[in-house]
């Protein structure tokens, strides 16, 4: 594992499997695997891996995800996988997300794995 960089004021990068293939770019549907815990304790909220999910594709970098996800991801590349952790606004905010028992502006951390981009 990687030492942690620093992607932007409030997100923070470490490489845990070096990528070798094409950098993720703006507008790029990229497909990942993905675990999102609380950053505080590490608590789980959801994983592609878990039972009927599947992996998650979004478009980088336009705004589709959360702003700590998608700065983080515009970072990465094809077959890397990094935990990418995030204050609470660049995740979801004072609003938090209730159904996935996440608090106003909690921090989040999430472990991504790129394994398309089209």
């Amino acid at each position: 594992m990687s030492a942690p960089i620093q992607v932007s004021p409030g997100v923070e990068k470490t490489v845990i499997t070096k990528g070798t293939g094409a950098a993720v770019t703006r507008g790029a549907t990229v497909t990942v695997h993905c675990t999102g815990m609380l950053t505080a304790g590490l608590k789980k909220f959801w994983s592609t891996h878990d039972p009927g999910q599947s992996a998650f594709t979004f478009k980088a970098g336009v705004g589709q995800v959360i702003q700590g996800w998608d700065e983080g991801t515009m970072t990465m590349c094809l077959g890397e996988k990094s935990r990418i952790s995030m204050s609470g606004d660049k995740g979801y905010g004072s609003g938090g997300f209730p159904a996935w028992g996440i608090p106003p502006n909690a921090g989040l951390t999430f472990e991504l794995e790129v394994i398309r981009i089209q």
